[in-house]
């Protein structure tokens, strides 16, 4: 899974180091349009959907986090 979401964040933003820091957002690596884009390209490639309370930086600061954060997220219903 680790894998997959780091071919993904790659790919959608390719100008970032995404395994340089584990503090991506916090250290302002990482803006709120890289997060919104991270998110979009999550909800489409999981199937998922993120709650509201999960939008916090921590969540998206590795790709650790952000693999957690998926693993936690319910599916969307067909």
């Amino acid at each position: 899974m680790r894998e997959k979401v780091l071919r993904l964040l790659k790919r959608a933003l390719p100008g970032i180091n995404f395994e340089s820091s584990n503090n991506l957002v916090d250290d302002g690596i990482l803006d709120s349009l890289a997060v919104t884009t991270i998110i979009a390209e999550l909800t489409m490639e999981f199937g998922i959907d993120i709650p509201f309370d999960e939008l916090e930086s921590r969540n998206f600061n590795s790709v650790d986090a952000i693999v957690s954060l998926i693993e936690r997220c319910p599916k969307r219903e067909a």
